[in-house]
């Protein structure tokens, strides 16, 4: 009983941020970034991100 409050209220809270985010910005499926993107959409330079700048 102790780990199932804790849960639904966990379930409850991310459901609520999901239907907050898609009532402030509605899905557009023609403007929806590829399936396999993962980042901001430019193509890498060949760069590291972690090396420092020049």
């Amino acid at each position: 009983m102790t780990r199932q409050v804790p849960a639904t209220i966990a379930v409850i809270l991310v459901v609520s941020l999901a239907i907050a985010d898609y009532m402030v910005n509605p899905a557009n499926p023609f403007q929806q970034p590829a399936i396999v993107a993962l980042g901001s959409g430019a193509s890498s330079a060949g760069g590291f991100c972690g090396s420092l700048p020049e």
